[in-house]
C-alpha cells in the first residue's frame, strides 16, 4: 500500500508543479536529487562535472516539465534528461565512455547483504565496465527500476534492455575474480 501511496504523491506533486507549484519542485528534488546524483556520478568520472550535471537536468526539468503528459512516467523520464544532459558533457569534454567513477554503492531500500570487500569488489568491477553495461546495471540493481522504465531511460526496446542487462552480468562476472561476490540474478 505505500508503493502505490508514494506513486500517487509522486503524480500529485508533478501536477502541481506543472500548475506552477514552487514548493512541489522543492519536494521533487528533495525526493530524487539524491538518487540522481548517484545516477550521474555513475556516468561520468568527474564529480564537480557532475554536480553541475544534476544542476543543469534541474533546471531543465524545470522549463520542461509542464510538457510531460504522463506524471505517472516523471521517474523514467527525469533519468531519461539526466541521460541525455550526461551524454552531452561526455561530448563537450571528451571523456571516455568506457569506465568511470564509481564513488559509492550503497544498497537499494537498507538491504545490506554484503561485506566492506564484497561491495568494494563489485564497485571495482563496475567501474571497468562500458558505460552501457554499468548503466542497465546501476539502473536495475542500485535505483530499483523495471525493464520498462530501463527502456524509457535509455530509449531501447525492453528486448534490448534484457540482452544488456545479461550481457553486464557476463560481463560483471567475468571481470570479477573467483574469490570475489557474485552479483545474484
Amino acid at each position: 500500500m505505500t508503493g502505490a501511496r508514494d506513486r500517487l504523491r509522486e503524480q500529485v506533486l508533478v501536477l502541481r508543479c506543472q500548475a506552477g507549484d514552487a514548493a512541489a519542485l522543492a519536494a521533487l528534488v528533495e525526493r530524487h536529487d539524491r538518487r540522481l546524483r548517484h545516477y550521474v556520478r555513475h556516468m561520468l568520472s568527474n564529480t564537480g562535472a557532475a554536480a553541475d550535471v544534476v544542476q543543469d537536468v534541474w533546471c531543465g526539468v524545470f522549463r520542461t516539465l509542464p510538457r510531460l503528459r504522463d506524471p505517472h512516467a516523471f521517474v523514467p523520464w527525469l533519468y531519461r534528461v539526466a541521460r541525455n544532459r550526461v551524454q552531452l558533457e561526455r561530448r563537450r569534454r571528451r571523456l571516455p565512455v568506457v569506465g568511470g567513477a564509481v564513488e559509492s554503492l550503497p544498497a537499494p531500500g537498507d538491504r545490506a547483504r554484503s561485506s566492506a570487500v564484497d561491495t568494494a569488489a563489485v564497485r571495482g568491477a563496475l567501474d571497468r565496465l562500458c558505460s552501457d553495461h554499468r548503466e542497465v546495471l546501476v539502473l536495475r540493481f542500485l535505483h530499483e527500476m523495471s525493464y520498462q522504465q530501463i527502456a524509457a531511460v535509455i530509449g531501447r526496446p525492453i528486448g534490448t534492455v534484457r540482452s544488456r542487462l545479461h550481457h553486464a552480468k557476463t560481463s560483471l562476472r567475468q571481470t570479477m575474480s573467483p574469490g570475489e561476490s557474485e552479483l545474484e540474478t
